[in-house]
């Protein structure tokens, strides 16, 4: 099977490199991170100016209808260069479900400014005691069609235009059926989004909802997991991206850093250990190339749920190892290896864990 990228996935792979290349080493990425909105707007801009946002959207959005080995392979360059800017949370889930779920008169007032950059959504769907589950919603749509309830996480909520809340019109918080999605208006009265910090220094907010007007998109929860199959593919894929990010720059240590007057690499012990870490690496590329593969196929979720099964408890090994290696320096702010693994932490917990991942695959077979 060829896996060689065409043109135009060459072009995506080349823009990504160059953005990460000429916009970000540690002391910019933690600049960024500091914003007031856990980005830098300028480098929002330029991935809107460079076609990065739009292309994830579909032809009739001004977008390029990325496929599988697209995404992949934009989001693997991103993620070796720890880029925080909201795309996998804004475009590939927001933008996206609200392109599939709006009707069309409320898709023509918002894509184009969606795909430009110039205005951002962010998906409010989960709850406290959800534990995972995708279709526990105790928010509520009242009869006049405003919302009450609260949503516990929204990453990248900080800043945005509107919000996407699922909510409930009937039926109790663990039913399946009875839940729609609403568009919310960051201004809208009777809506507090208080935003917090995650572990990976990006900013997510919690919201807030009384009585808070909102227009009715339709959809579901399903429209929500139909959404998040590519989504979790760029996950896994930036995931890995870091990753070996993190290997190279590890392996550049174990080369140069002396001990007992000969450098660490040449123990064998540390070698053995550094072979695992690159074997999990290409042990989730090949995962990633069978996910690939299977797009367009009955088996394409349950792929992309088996590749994050496998990714998401491996990389955070990985970055436990690389922090080892390079003993307690490993964990400070001022080193590329501990921002590294805050954001891997991050990948494999956000929405859901490889544990949930894993009970999909397994229920698909």
């Amino acid at each position: 099977m060829n896996f060689d990228l065409n043109e135009d996935e060459e072009m995506l792979k080349a823009l990504a490199e160059r953005f990460v290349d000429d916009n970000y080493d540690l002391d910019r990425r933690r600049a960024y991170l500091g914003g007031p909105n856990g980005f830098s707007p300028q480098m929002w801009a330029l991935l809107a100016e460079l076609g990065l946002v739009a292309a994830p959207l579909s032809f009739e959005s001004g977008g390029m209808s990325l496929d599988a080995t697209a995404i992949a392979t934009v989001f693997q360059a991103l993620g070796k260069g720890l880029v925080v800017e909201p795309l996998i949370e804004n475009v590939m889930v927001a933008a996206r479900l609200f392109e599939r779920v709006a009707p069309a008169e409320l898709a023509t007032q918002w894509m184009d400014a969606l795909a430009m950059g110039t205005r951002r959504l962010a998906l409010a769907h989960a709850e406290q005691g959800a534990r995972g589950g995708r279709t526990f919603v105790e928010t509520r749509a009242n009869a006049d069609g405003s919302l009450t309830g609260a949503k516990s996480c929204v990453p990248a909520g900080a800043g945005v235009d509107g919000y996407i809340v699922s909510a409930r019109d009937s039926g109790s918080a663990t039913d399946d059926a009875g839940v729609a999605l609403y568009l919310v208006a960051a201004d809208a009265p009777g809506l507090s989004p208080n935003p917090w910090r995650m572990v990976d220094g990006s900013l997510a907010v919690a919201l807030s909802l009384d009585a808070a007007p909102a227009l009715r998109l339709g959809g579901s929860p399903a429209d929500v997991a139909e959404v998040g199959v590519l989504a979790s593919l760029a996950r896994s894929a930036e995931a890995l991206g870091v990753m070996q990010s993190l290997f190279d720059a590890t392996l550049d240590y174990l080369r140069t850093r002396q001990q007992f007057g000969t450098p660490l690499g040449s123990f064998q012990a540390i070698q053995h250990r550094m072979v695992a870490q690159y074997a999990a690496i290409e042990q989730g590329r090949a995962l990633l190339d069978l996910a690939i593969v299977s797009q367009g196929s009955d088996s394409f979720a349950a792929a992309v749920d088996g590749l994050r099964a496998f990714v998401a408890p491996a990389s955070v090994e990985l970055g436990h190892e690389m922090i080892q290696f390079h003993g307690g320096m490993g964990v400070t702010d001022e080193l590329f290896i501990g921002h590294g693994h805050k954001r891997l932490l991050m990948l494999s917990r956000w929405p859901d864990d490889g544990v949930a991942a894993l009970d999909r695959f397994a229920g698909a077979r």
